[in-house]
C-alpha cells in the first residue's frame, strides 16, 4: 500500500516506522522539518509543508495513495486534511486523530473515521489502576466499546457463558483454554483456568469486572 501520513510527532513517526517495516510505501508530511528526526532510519519519503494544502498533498503522492492518516496535534488540521484527502482526492481509507471526543462523534457520523485520543487513553489508564486488573485489548474508534480480559471468580466454574453474559450485560468474545483460543457456543461452560475476553461498553467494563470478581450468588 501507499500511505500518506500527516504529522511526524510520536504517533505519526511510530505509525510510519511500523508501516515502513511492513514493506509499505510511506510518505510523511510535517510543517517542521526537524520533526523528521524522529524517523531515524526510514525508507519512505518526507515532505515539508501544511498537511491540508492541496499542493503539499500532491507532492506527497496523495493522488495515488491507498490510505491517509491525519495524526498531527491539531484537531482542526487533522479533520480538514482528512476531508481534503477523501473529498478532493478520493482516498477512501482515511482516518483522523481527534482529541475532542465530542468532535470525534460528529465526524464519525459524517463518515470520517476518527481515533478519539482522550477516551482511548482514559480507558487504558483505567484498566491498569482498577484493583481487579482487567486488561483492555481494544477500544473502538469512538471509545464506546471495549474488549477486555477479565478475571472470573472460581464460583462461576460450571456456568454456561450465556448465563454469565445475561448476568453482567456483556458478550464473551472468545476464550483461551489450555493455550487455544475458542469461540464460545450456546452450550459452552466456563471451566477452571479459562481466560475470558469480554466485549462491553467501555463505561461498563469496571462494573462487569467487579461482578465477575464475585461468585454468582453475590449477584442475585
Amino acid at each position: 500500500m501507499r500511505v500518506v501520513i500527516m504529522g511526524c510527532g510520536r504517533v505519526g513517526s511510530a505509525l510510519a516506522l511500523r508501516l515502513d517495516a511492513l514493506g509499505h510505501q510511506v510518505t510523511v508530511v510535517d510543517q517542521n522539518p526537524d520533526a523528521f528526526r524522529r524517523l531515524g532510519p526510514f525508507d519512505g519519503d518526507r515532505v515539508t509543508g501544511v498537511g491540508f494544502d492541496r499542493d503539499t498533498l500532491v507532492e506527497a503522492g496523495i493522488e495515488s495513495a491507498d490510505a491517509f492518516a491525519a495524526v498531527s496535534s491539531g484537531d482542526n488540521s487533522n479533520i480538514l486534511a482528512a476531508r481534503v484527502a477523501r473529498e478532493t482526492f478520493g482516498v477512501t481509507n482515511v482516518v483522523a486523530r481527534i482529541y475532542d471526543p465530542g468532535r470525534a462523534e460528529v465526524y464519525e457520523r459524517l463518515g470520517i473515521p476518527t481515533v478519539a485520543t482522550v477516551p482511548w487513553a482514559a480507558d487504558q489508564v483505567l484498566r491498569r489502576i482498577l484493583p481487579q486488573g482487567a486488561t483492555s485489548e481494544f477500544t473502538d474508534t469512538t471509545g464506546t466499546l471495549s474488549l477486555a480480559q477479565v478475571q472470573v471468580h472460581p464460583g462461576w466454574v460450571g456456568t454456561r457463558l450465556t448465563v454469565l453474559e445475561g448476568r453482567v450485560g456483556a458478550r464473551v468474545a472468545y476464550l483461551v483454554r489450555l493455550g487455544r483460543a475458542l469461540l464460545p457456543g450456546p452450550d459452552t461452560v466456563h471451566q477452571d483456568g479459562d481466560q475470558v475476553h469480554l466485549l462491553a461498553r467501555a463505561e461498563d467494563v469496571a462494573g462487569v469486572e467487579r461482578a465477575l470478581g464475585r461468585p454468582p450468588a453475590a449477584e442475585e
